[in-house]
Protein backbone atom coordinates (compact mmCIF):
# COMPACT_ATOMS: atom_id res chain seq x y z
CA UNK A 1 0.00 0.00 0.00
CA UNK A 2 3.16 2.27 0.64
CA UNK A 3 4.54 1.66 -2.42
CA UNK A 4 1.31 3.00 -4.29
CA UNK A 5 1.59 6.32 -2.84
CA UNK A 6 3.01 8.74 -5.31
CA UNK A 7 4.33 11.63 -5.27
CA UNK A 8 2.66 14.39 -7.88
CA UNK A 9 5.39 17.03 -7.07
CA UNK A 10 7.63 19.33 -5.33
CA UNK A 11 6.69 22.45 -3.37
CA UNK A 12 7.73 24.36 -0.09
CA UNK A 13 5.18 24.13 2.34
CA UNK A 14 4.74 27.53 2.95
CA UNK A 15 3.94 28.27 -0.53
CA UNK A 16 0.47 25.87 0.48
CA UNK A 17 -0.18 29.05 3.15
CA UNK A 18 0.20 31.48 0.50
CA UNK A 19 -1.63 30.20 -1.29
CA UNK A 20 -4.14 28.93 1.29
CA UNK A 21 -4.65 32.42 2.24
CA UNK A 22 -4.87 34.09 -0.96
CA UNK A 23 -8.08 31.91 -1.77
CA UNK A 24 -9.34 32.99 1.49
CA UNK A 25 -9.16 36.40 0.51
CA UNK A 26 -11.25 35.70 -2.28
CA UNK A 27 -13.88 33.68 0.03
CA UNK A 28 -14.13 35.69 3.56
CA UNK A 29 -13.82 39.09 3.51
CA UNK A 30 -13.06 39.14 7.28
CA UNK A 31 -9.51 37.33 6.96
CA UNK A 32 -6.83 39.70 7.55
CA UNK A 33 -2.75 39.10 7.01
CA UNK A 34 -0.27 40.40 9.41
CA UNK A 35 3.41 40.04 9.06
CA UNK A 36 6.44 40.63 10.95
CA UNK A 37 8.49 42.23 8.07
CA UNK A 38 8.64 38.84 6.05
CA UNK A 39 6.05 38.89 3.31
CA UNK A 40 7.56 37.42 0.62
CA UNK A 41 9.34 34.66 3.00
CA UNK A 42 5.65 33.62 3.77
CA UNK A 43 4.44 34.02 0.30
CA UNK A 44 1.92 36.75 0.76
CA UNK A 45 2.97 38.74 -2.15
CA UNK A 46 -0.37 37.62 -4.39
CA UNK A 47 -2.56 38.29 -1.30
CA UNK A 48 -1.21 41.64 -0.72
CA UNK A 49 -1.64 41.92 -4.38
CA UNK A 50 -5.09 41.60 -4.14
CA UNK A 51 -6.38 42.87 -0.98
CA UNK A 52 -4.00 45.88 0.15
CA UNK A 53 -6.69 46.98 2.26
CA UNK A 54 -6.54 43.89 4.46
CA UNK A 55 -2.96 43.72 4.79
CA UNK A 56 -0.96 44.72 7.88
CA UNK A 57 2.68 45.51 7.80
CA UNK A 58 3.86 45.21 11.42
CA UNK A 59 7.62 45.51 10.69
CA UNK A 60 10.51 43.91 12.93
CA UNK A 61 7.80 44.26 16.24
CA UNK A 62 6.68 41.15 16.64
CA UNK A 63 5.04 41.74 20.27
CA UNK A 64 3.05 44.29 18.66
CA UNK A 65 1.54 42.42 15.59
CA UNK A 66 0.17 39.37 18.49
CA UNK A 67 -1.31 42.64 19.95
CA UNK A 68 -2.66 43.98 16.85
CA UNK A 69 -4.31 40.92 16.02
CA UNK A 70 -5.71 40.15 19.55
CA UNK A 71 -7.86 43.67 18.98
CA UNK A 72 -8.88 42.83 15.57
CA UNK A 73 -10.73 40.11 16.05
CA UNK A 74 -12.99 41.94 18.63
CA UNK A 75 -14.27 43.72 15.61
CA UNK A 76 -14.93 40.65 14.06
CA UNK A 77 -11.97 39.91 11.50
CA UNK A 78 -10.25 36.46 11.15
CA UNK A 79 -6.31 37.50 11.83
CA UNK A 80 -3.69 35.17 10.61
CA UNK A 81 0.01 36.67 11.90
CA UNK A 82 2.96 35.54 10.17
CA UNK A 83 6.54 35.54 10.24
CA UNK A 84 9.82 32.53 11.16
CA UNK A 85 8.43 30.00 13.83
CA UNK A 86 11.03 31.30 16.16
CA UNK A 87 9.66 34.18 16.15
CA UNK A 88 6.02 33.63 15.98
CA UNK A 89 6.34 31.68 19.38
CA UNK A 90 9.66 32.12 20.99
CA UNK A 91 9.66 35.93 20.86
CA UNK A 92 5.95 36.57 21.69
CA UNK A 93 5.24 33.78 24.36
CA UNK A 94 4.21 36.04 26.77
CA UNK A 95 2.01 37.97 24.25
CA UNK A 96 0.40 34.55 23.28
CA UNK A 97 -0.49 33.56 26.19
CA UNK A 98 -2.18 36.50 27.64
CA UNK A 99 -3.31 38.54 24.95
CA UNK A 100 -4.52 35.29 22.89
CA UNK A 101 -4.62 32.26 24.54
CA UNK A 102 -5.72 33.25 27.99
CA UNK A 103 -8.17 35.54 26.19
CA UNK A 104 -9.73 32.89 23.93
CA UNK A 105 -8.78 35.28 20.64
CA UNK A 106 -9.45 34.09 17.53
CA UNK A 107 -6.13 34.61 16.28
CA UNK A 108 -4.63 32.34 13.19
CA UNK A 109 -0.91 32.23 14.51
CA UNK A 110 0.95 30.65 11.29
CA UNK A 111 4.76 30.36 11.52
CA UNK A 112 6.96 28.95 8.77
CA UNK A 113 11.03 28.36 8.62
CA UNK A 114 10.34 25.60 11.54
CA UNK A 115 13.02 22.89 12.66
CA UNK A 116 16.14 21.23 10.86
CA UNK A 117 14.94 21.62 7.48
CA UNK A 118 15.12 25.72 7.63
CA UNK A 119 18.97 24.80 7.15
CA UNK A 120 21.59 27.31 6.72
CA UNK A 121 20.25 30.00 8.83
CA UNK A 122 21.19 28.05 11.70
CA UNK A 123 20.35 27.19 15.64
CA UNK A 124 18.99 30.64 16.23
CA UNK A 125 16.03 30.11 13.67
CA UNK A 126 15.89 26.46 13.94
CA UNK A 127 13.19 26.50 16.50
CA UNK A 128 12.53 23.03 17.81
CA UNK A 129 10.52 23.87 21.15
CA UNK A 130 7.69 25.36 19.71
CA UNK A 131 5.06 22.59 18.89
CA UNK A 132 5.80 21.74 22.91
CA UNK A 133 5.62 25.28 24.02
CA UNK A 134 2.13 25.94 21.75
CA UNK A 135 0.51 22.97 22.95
CA UNK A 136 0.71 23.84 26.78
CA UNK A 137 -1.06 26.65 26.46
CA UNK A 138 -5.04 25.99 27.09
CA UNK A 139 -6.90 26.37 24.08
CA UNK A 140 -4.83 26.04 21.87
CA UNK A 141 -5.22 23.87 18.85
CA UNK A 142 -1.87 22.99 17.08
CA UNK A 143 -1.22 21.82 13.51
CA UNK A 144 1.40 20.13 11.77
CA UNK A 145 0.78 19.26 7.99
CA UNK A 146 3.09 17.03 6.12
CA UNK A 147 3.02 18.22 2.82
CA UNK A 148 1.88 21.62 -0.02
CA UNK A 149 -1.54 20.61 -0.63
CA UNK A 150 -2.35 19.40 3.48
CA UNK A 151 -0.78 23.05 4.30
CA UNK A 152 -3.11 24.49 1.77
CA UNK A 153 -6.59 22.78 3.13
CA UNK A 154 -5.36 23.24 6.27
CA UNK A 155 -4.98 27.21 6.24
CA UNK A 156 -8.41 26.94 4.55
CA UNK A 157 -9.76 24.69 7.35
CA UNK A 158 -8.48 26.74 10.44
CA UNK A 159 -10.62 29.86 8.95
CA UNK A 160 -13.68 28.47 9.68
CA UNK A 161 -12.55 27.47 13.16
CA UNK A 162 -13.00 29.52 16.04
CA UNK A 163 -10.32 29.97 18.22
CA UNK A 164 -6.55 30.31 18.40
CA UNK A 165 -4.21 27.90 15.99
CA UNK A 166 -1.22 27.60 15.94
CA UNK A 167 0.06 26.45 12.43
CA UNK A 168 3.30 25.22 11.49
CA UNK A 169 5.61 24.76 7.75
CA UNK A 170 8.30 25.04 6.41
CA UNK A 171 11.02 26.84 4.21
CA UNK A 172 12.74 23.43 1.72
CA UNK A 173 11.04 22.21 -1.52
CA UNK A 174 9.30 18.69 -0.21
CA UNK A 175 7.42 15.89 -1.61
CA UNK A 176 3.64 16.44 -2.73
CA UNK A 177 1.96 13.05 -2.25
CA UNK A 178 -1.65 13.84 -0.44
CA UNK A 179 -4.49 14.75 -2.66
CA UNK A 180 -5.12 18.24 -3.75
CA UNK A 181 -8.93 17.56 -2.78
CA UNK A 182 -8.61 15.87 0.33
CA UNK A 183 -10.37 17.81 3.14
CA UNK A 184 -8.32 18.89 6.24
CA UNK A 185 -10.37 17.77 9.38
CA UNK A 186 -8.69 19.20 11.97
CA UNK A 187 -8.22 16.69 14.74
CA UNK A 188 -8.69 13.58 12.92
CA UNK A 189 -5.49 11.19 12.19
CA UNK A 190 -4.75 10.47 8.76
CA UNK A 191 -3.70 6.97 7.78
CA UNK A 192 -1.40 5.90 5.09
CA UNK A 193 -1.32 2.34 5.70
CA UNK A 194 -2.38 -0.39 7.74
CA UNK A 195 -0.82 -2.56 10.26
CA UNK A 196 0.02 -5.05 13.00
CA UNK A 197 3.85 -4.98 13.39
CA UNK A 198 4.63 -1.60 14.23
CA UNK A 199 3.03 1.72 14.48
CA UNK A 200 4.96 5.12 13.37
CA UNK A 201 3.10 8.09 14.35
CA UNK A 202 4.76 11.51 12.75
CA UNK A 203 3.93 14.88 11.54
CA UNK A 204 5.22 17.48 8.99
CA UNK A 205 7.77 17.00 6.84
CA UNK A 206 8.54 13.93 8.72
CA UNK A 207 5.50 12.21 7.39
CA UNK A 208 7.48 11.42 4.53
CA UNK A 209 10.06 10.02 6.18
CA UNK A 210 7.77 7.92 7.92
CA UNK A 211 6.20 6.73 4.17
CA UNK A 212 9.96 5.56 3.48
CA UNK A 213 10.50 3.89 6.05
CA UNK A 214 7.43 2.12 6.26
CA UNK A 215 7.72 0.95 2.44
CA UNK A 216 11.32 -0.12 4.28
CA UNK A 217 10.19 -2.08 6.83
CA UNK A 218 7.14 -3.90 4.72
CA UNK A 219 9.87 -5.05 2.02
CA UNK A 220 11.65 -7.22 5.62
CA UNK A 221 7.91 -8.44 5.99
CA UNK A 222 7.30 -6.16 8.94
CA UNK A 223 3.52 -4.79 8.89
CA UNK A 224 3.61 -1.53 9.83
CA UNK A 225 1.01 1.20 10.26
CA UNK A 226 1.69 4.34 9.23
CA UNK A 227 -0.20 7.65 10.81
CA UNK A 228 -0.18 11.23 10.00
CA UNK A 229 -0.83 13.39 13.37
CA UNK A 230 -1.26 16.31 11.88
CA UNK A 231 -2.84 17.60 14.73
CA UNK A 232 -0.81 17.52 17.68
CA UNK A 233 -3.76 19.24 19.78
CA UNK A 234 -6.54 18.28 20.17
CA UNK A 235 -5.21 15.19 19.57
CA UNK A 236 -7.11 12.14 17.66
CA UNK A 237 -6.67 9.66 20.88
CA UNK A 238 -9.28 7.14 19.52
CA UNK A 239 -7.27 6.86 16.20
CA UNK A 240 -3.47 6.84 18.34
CA UNK A 241 -5.26 3.85 21.09
CA UNK A 242 -6.82 1.89 17.85
CA UNK A 243 -3.90 1.34 16.41
CA UNK A 244 -1.61 0.94 19.49
CA UNK A 245 -4.17 -1.95 20.69
CA UNK A 246 -3.01 -3.96 16.95
CA UNK A 247 0.54 -2.94 17.01
CA UNK A 248 1.21 -2.59 20.82
CA UNK A 249 4.32 -0.82 20.06
CA UNK A 250 5.48 2.88 18.42
CA UNK A 251 7.97 5.12 16.87
CA UNK A 252 7.16 9.04 16.83
CA UNK A 253 8.75 11.00 14.42
CA UNK A 254 8.95 14.85 14.81
CA UNK A 255 10.85 17.77 13.67
CA UNK A 256 11.01 18.70 16.85
CA UNK A 257 12.60 18.22 20.38
CA UNK A 258 11.72 14.72 21.53
CA UNK A 259 11.03 16.64 24.84
CA UNK A 260 7.54 18.24 25.31
CA UNK A 261 6.17 17.40 21.00
CA UNK A 262 4.74 14.86 19.47
CA UNK A 263 6.46 12.15 21.16
CA UNK A 264 4.82 12.79 24.79
CA UNK A 265 1.66 13.60 23.06
CA UNK A 266 1.63 9.73 21.50
CA UNK A 267 3.48 8.69 25.02
CA UNK A 268 0.58 10.37 27.42
CA UNK A 269 -1.95 8.99 25.44
CA UNK A 270 -0.55 4.90 26.17
CA UNK A 271 0.55 5.73 29.76
CA UNK A 272 -2.83 6.36 30.91
CA UNK A 273 -4.83 4.50 28.37
CA UNK A 274 -2.49 1.48 26.86
CA UNK A 275 1.18 1.26 28.13
CA UNK A 276 3.15 -0.13 25.34
CA UNK A 277 7.18 0.20 24.00
CA UNK A 278 7.61 3.55 22.32
CA UNK A 279 10.70 4.93 20.52
CA UNK A 280 11.21 8.69 19.90
CA UNK A 281 12.92 10.00 16.79
CA UNK A 282 13.90 13.84 17.12
CA UNK A 283 16.21 15.99 17.98
CA UNK A 284 17.72 14.98 21.60
CA UNK A 285 17.63 17.83 24.13
CA UNK A 286 20.31 19.74 21.31
CA UNK A 287 20.32 22.86 19.64
CA UNK A 288 20.88 22.49 15.89
CA UNK A 289 23.41 24.37 13.35
CA UNK A 290 23.76 25.41 9.75
CA UNK A 291 23.87 22.75 6.97
CA UNK A 292 22.06 21.67 4.58
CA UNK A 293 17.88 20.46 5.38
CA UNK A 294 18.77 16.72 4.34
CA UNK A 295 22.17 16.53 5.90
CA UNK A 296 20.93 17.94 8.94
CA UNK A 297 18.29 15.36 9.23
CA UNK A 298 20.97 12.80 8.70
CA UNK A 299 23.12 14.07 11.36
CA UNK A 300 20.55 14.55 13.99
CA UNK A 301 19.37 10.83 13.17
CA UNK A 302 15.94 11.88 11.72
CA UNK A 303 16.56 10.38 8.46
CA UNK A 304 14.72 7.46 6.80
CA UNK A 305 17.51 4.83 7.93
CA UNK A 306 16.93 6.29 11.58
CA UNK A 307 12.75 5.45 11.72
CA UNK A 308 13.78 1.87 10.32
CA UNK A 309 16.18 0.80 13.37
CA UNK A 310 13.87 2.53 15.57
CA UNK A 311 10.87 0.57 14.68
CA UNK A 312 13.39 -2.39 14.71
CA UNK A 313 14.02 -1.95 18.26
CA UNK A 314 10.73 -1.39 19.49
CA UNK A 315 9.54 -4.40 18.22
CA UNK A 316 11.99 -6.48 20.45
CA UNK A 317 10.09 -4.77 23.35
CA UNK A 318 7.05 -5.97 23.18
Amino acid sequence: MLKEIQITGQKDTRSGFGDGIHELGKKNPNVVALTADLAGSLKLNAFIKDFPDRFIQCGIAEANMIGVAAGLTIGGKIPFTTTFANFSTGRVYDQIRQSVAYSGKNVKICASHAGLTLGEDGATHQILEDIGMMKMLPGMTVIVPCDYNQTKAATLAIADYVGPVYLRFGRPVWPIFTRADEKFEIGKAQYFSRGTDVAIFACGHMVWKAIEAGIQLEEKGISTEVVNIHTIKPLDEEAVLSTLRKTRCAVTVEEHNIIGGLGDAIAQVAAKHLPVPIEYVGTKDTFGESGKPLELLKKYGLDTPDIVAAAERVRVRK
